[in-house]
């Protein structure tokens, strides 16, 4: 059987390995040139997914090319007094197996791991989808498949043309998240450094293979805020215009973000916004990770959730045979529950990790230290008992 996947990211090339080991074709198409490289921003690997990698052969790439941040320190705004948290032992309560990895790093790998056997359709972008298979593209020339998978993210064109406009089904949940390249002038290694306010967070980052770093800025306004999400003007002014009043390192960092964004450099920005829909599939074409069901960037685990969905679709068609009309109903069966608790995680996470008042940010910052400075055997017998809260994404079952 012939099954197209638009999108090269995270969900894309693991639902393509795993079609490919179970004697699918598979051809995937993403719209940008090339395999972006450009470090991306960090993202969670937690258990199943690192479960998911290892039976990808990949666990050793992975490991070699994670983030190694051991710590943060934070200042807290109208004080002097900085926070440290030792991120090792924090991680470890929430996750018996855990990596941060730049998301770019990671695709590059998961790319790697396929592109022998997986047919790579570079700058190009589907353009409709008929009801027997037959599939038009930007620039290609049409073809037949008998599936087609969208992994294309948020905004996803795949649902856009098989589903409809997309606010039909996202649900805006009170934040924002940018993230830019910028040089590495605090020579960041193993440490994130960070500030934190009402409704307002800033952080910068590096990563022990990487020559520069990453400034990260979360904020909650009072209302939806107006832009286009590839108007990336735009978006740098509403940014600028968040976090000007503040002093630390924010008035540098926010110039580092318009010489590296003009020049082209990695800059994401976006609402945290979950999707909302009550199925991920219509005749041969069904939706994986972020298309489907993305819970929130910055605060769902997200990228853990799409490793593990592309998985379970993979193998719900294999199961099936290729009868999509059974598989993905079985998907989204085994995915439904999954997809819930990680919206409510995301819902509570969203308000928990960008507080709007001084008493949040106290309390943030105190539970996080406490949980690092326990004995591990202790956070994690006390994290064990939230298994819907901070251990969610542990608790997600991976079938062989």
């Amino acid at each position: 059987m012939d099954v197209l996947i638009a999108g090269a990211s995270i969900a894309g090339p693991v639902t393509a390995y795993w079609l490919r080991r179970y004697g699918f074709r598979v051809t995937v198409v993403e719209r940008a040139p090339e395999l972006r490289k450009a470090g991306g921003h960090a993202v969670d690997l937690f258990a199943p997914a690192m479960d998911i990698i290892e039976r990808m052969g990949v666990l050793d790439e992975v490991l070699e090319r994670r983030t190694g941040t051991e710590r943060a320190t934070v200042l807290r705004e109208g004080t002097r007094r900085l926070v440290t948290i030792d991120l090792a032992a924090f991680l470890g309560a929430l996750s018996r197996r855990h990596v941060e990895i730049m998301r770019d790093d990671l695709s590059e790998i998961l790319h790697r791991a396929t592109e022998h056997d997986v047919e790579y359709v570079f700058g190009d972008q589907v353009t409709a989808v008929a009801e027997d298979g037959m599939v038009t593209f930007e620039h290609g020339a049409p073809r037949r498949f008998d599936l087609v998978i969208g992994a294309d993210g948020l905004h996803s064109g795949m649902r856009g043309l098989v589903f409809g406009p997309e606010e039909r089904y996202t649900r805006w949940i009170g934040g924002y998240v940018a993230v830019a390249s910028i040089p590495n002038y605090l020579q960041l290694t193993d440490a994130t450094l960070g500030f934190m306010g009402p409704g307002r967070i800033v952080g910068v980052y590096s990563a022990r293979h990487m020559t520069d770093a990453r400034a990260v800025f979360l904020f909650r306004p009072p209302s939806e805020l107006a832009y286009h999400h590839r108007d990336v003007d735009r978006q740098r002014q509403l940014l600028r215009a968040e976090f000007a009043d503040i002093g630390w390192e924010v008035p540098r960092l926010l110039d580092e973000v318009d010489r590296t964004a003009s020049t082209g450099a990695a800059f994401y920005f976006d609402s945290i916004t979950q999707l909302r829909m009550d199925t991920w599939s219509r005749g041969r074409v069904t939706l994986v990770g972020d298309a489907g069901y993305c819970p929130g960037p910055a605060v769902g685990g997200s990228t853990s959730l799409a490793v593990l969905g592309a998985y379970v679709l993979a193998g719900e068609l294999a199961t099936a045979g290729g009868d999509h009309e059974r598989a993905f109903p079985a998907y989204e069966r085994q995915m439904a529950e999954l997809v819930r608790h990680s919206r409510t995680f995301a819902l509570n996470a969203a308000k928990t990790l960008i507080p709007n008042s001084q008493l949040g940010i106290l309390a943030l910052l105190a539970g996080a230290r406490l949980i690092s400075v326990l004995p591990t055997r202790v956070s994690r017998a006390v994290a064990k008992l939230n298994s819907k809260g901070v251990r969610l994404h542990d608790s997600m079952v991976v079938h062989d």
